[in-house]
């Protein structure tokens, strides 16, 4: 487990919550590795009811950790991580909610394409600027984001890299609902606590139903990480990541 990943019980229900607030909770691939696991095993345990996942205050995640891109781009091999995380997302058999406040950068917005419940503050933006970095959509976007929001939103936002601010998410479909920052995390748990006390099997029902068969968002993200893989180690990539560590080195 990393320890950059904080995972605990309140009764029912699971908290994951980011914990690398001196990178804005920028996700490596431990961090990757140890939410992936804590999904699984909270999926197979017939007392976790709920999935909650947090991050910190202003920053839910910076996105992909940068370096672990470079080094992929420059060469080396990886991002098995990645892929088990966002198949332990597309399948997870608890409902997931999930709230953001500040930073909401790449996965820091497509997870929540996931989540059942997604509770965000008035300061929170969400942005995907895989297109400027050489790279494309992931985590099942693509074929999620226009279902939600429409075709020209969603190109907005994954390929134009347009962000996307709290309130203008809600109205896309994209959120669940806008909080102040002091209540965040108690919307967050309010709604969690709902979930728990729901008749177990008709939940299930109802948010499978919802959701829809899972086969063809996991084929998405094949698609996309077949892609992304590539990307990552295209010119036009390694420009984009060189250019990005060379402003922040500066």
């Amino acid at each position: 487990m990393s320890e950059h990943v904080l995972i605990e019980r309140r009764g029912a229900v699971q908290v994951i919550r980011l914990n690398r607030p001196e990178k804005k909770n920028a996700i490596t691939r431990a961090m990757y590795a140890a939410m992936a696991e804590a999904l699984k095993r909270g999926d197979e345990d017939a007392d976790v009811r709920c999935h909650v996942i947090l991050g910190q205050k202003g920053a839910f995640s910076a996105g992909n950790d940068l370096a672990d891109f470079l080094a992929v781009a420059t060469g080396g091999e990886g991002g098995q991580e990645v892929y088990d995380f966002l198949l332990a997302l597309a399948g997870a058999a608890k409902p997931l909610v999930s709230g953001v406040d500040g930073v909401a950068v790449g996965i820091g917005t497509t997870i929540h394409m996931h989540c059942d419940l997604t509770f965000a503050t008035p300061a929170t933006v969400f942005s995907t600027p895989f297109v400027d970095l050489g790279l494309v959509p992931e985590a099942g976007s693509s074929l999620l984001a226009p279902a939600i929001m429409g075709q020209q939103r969603a190109f907005a936002l994954l390929a134009l890299g347009e962000g996307l601010p709290a309130a203008d998410a809600c109205a896309a479909g994209l959120i669940h609902r806008v909080v102040g920052a002091e209540a965040l995390e108690e919307a967050v748990f309010a709604a969690a606590e709902a979930l728990v006390a729901k008749p177990p099997e008709a939940l299930k029902i109802a948010r499978d139903l919802l959701r829809g068969p899972r086969d063809d968002v996991i084929a998405r993200i094949r698609e996309e990480a077949e892609h992304f893989r590539a990307r990552l180690k295209s010119d036009e990539a390694r420009a984009a990541f060189m250019a990005f560590m060379s402003r922040k080195a500066s």
